[in-house]
């Protein structure tokens, strides 16, 4: 699986099965970057980091339901449009509609960007 289009269609797979941490493991290189409004902003880089800081994130979080739109495809880069229904710990249930920017490069992920609208 190399194409930008397969890497697309198997990350939309896997997180409309709420498997998040195997698309980190099977889709992202070990150098990937992620930039999350909800953390600042700051980059984050290295898989170890990107699937430690999401595992957190699911120990904390009860996932109701998620949608994502058909990928938009650009060159090297994909976006889908998300939109995740869930309750953390201690915090009132919401949903939260986000645009997921994705670059891959030798067949993996190596950046993803979130915007929160």
């Amino acid at each position: 699986m190399n194409s930008v289009n397969e890497i697309a269609s198997r990350l939309s797979s896997l997180c409309r099965e709420l498997k998040f941490p195997d698309a980190y493991r099977e889709l992202f290189s070990e150098h990937a970057e992620s930039i999350d409004p909800i953390y600042g902003n700051v980059p984050l880089n290295g898989l170890g980091k990107l699937l430690e800081r999401e595992e957190k994130f699911l120990a904390a979080t009860e996932v109701h339901g998620l949608t994502m739109s058909d990928p938009v495809f650009a060159g090297n880069y994909f976006c889908v449009g998300m939109t995740l229904d869930f309750t953390t710990q201690g915090q009132e249930r919401r949903s939260v509609e986000e645009l997921c920017m994705y670059k891959v490069e030798n067949g993996k992920i190596v950046s993803q960007q979130f915007f929160i609208g």
